[in-house]
C-alpha cells in the first residue's frame, strides 16, 4: 500500500534585510549601510558564508556587484563604467569579493578604485551568534529547533552560515514532507550518506 506524501506549503524564507542580518562584529558596517554613510564605493570582502550576499540583497535600491573575483572582462568593464557614472551622479555602489581589493584578479584600474573606497572585511559569527541566527531562522518558519539538534549541527557539520542555513532549509522541508518533528534522529536521517 502506497501512502500519500505530504507536499509542504512553501511559506518562503524571509527576504534578506538589515534587520534579520546577524550582526556579530560587523555592527559598524551594518550601520553604515543603514545610514548610507559611505563614499561612491563600498567594498565588502570575507570568506564564503559571512553574509556578503545577504547584505547586497538587503539594500536592493543600491547598484551592487557580487563576487568581484569572478567578474568576466565584460562585467569588469560594466563595473568600471558604473563606478565612473556613480561618481558623476553622486550615487553609491556596493561590491563584494572573497579577498582584499589588491588581491583580486581584476584589471589594475578597477582594483585601485575598489581599494580607494570604503573597505570592510566581514567578520564571521561566533558559535553563539550562529546559534542565535539558526534559532531566529527556525522561528521565522515556525519550526521548533531544540538544543540537541542545534548542538549536533554546530559540532558535526560545516560551520559556515551558507551551509548551516541550507541544512536548516533541508531539515524544515524533510520534516514537513514526512510529517515528523525536528529531532536529532530526523536530522541524522537527512545527513546519512
Amino acid at each position: 500500500m502506497m501512502l500519500a506524501q505530504q507536499i509542504p506549503f512553501d511559506f518562503g524564507v524571509p527576504a534578506p534585510s538589515l534587520e534579520n542580518f546577524v550582526v556579530g562584529k560587523n555592527a559598524e558596517l551594518v550601520q553604515r549601510l543603514r545610514d548610507r554613510d559611505f563614499p561612491t564605493i563600498l567594498y565588502l570582502w570575507g570568506a564564503p558564508g559571512t553574509g556578503k550576499t545577504h547584505l547586497l540583497n538587503a539594500v536592493p535600491e543600491l547598484l551592487c556587484f557580487d563576487d568581484a573575483q569572478k567578474l568576466s572582462a565584460v562585467a569588469q568593464e560594466q563595473l568600471f563604467d558604473a563606478y565612473n557614472q556613480a561618481k558623476l551622479d553622486g550615487a553609491q555602489l556596493v561590491v563584494t569579493g572573497d579577498r582584499a581589493p589588491r588581491l583580486l584578479p581584476l584589471r589594475e584600474d578597477l582594483r585601485t578604485r575598489l581599494g580607494a573606497g570604503l573597505v570592510y572585511e566581514l567578520q564571521p559569527l561566533s558559535d553563539e551568534e550562529k546559534r542565535q541566527a539558526l534559532l531566529a531562522a527556525a522561528q521565522a518558519r515556525s519550526m521548533p529547533l531544540n538544543k540537541e539538534v542545534l548542538d549536533y549541527v554546530l559540532t558535526h557539520r560545516s560551520r559556515d552560515m551558507r551551509s548551516l542555513m541550507a541544512l536548516l532549509n533541508a531539515l524544515d522541508h524533510y520534516s514537513l514532507v514526512n510529517k515528523r518533528l525536528v529531532t536529532l534522529p530526523l536530522l541524522k536521517e537527512i545527513l546519512a550518506p
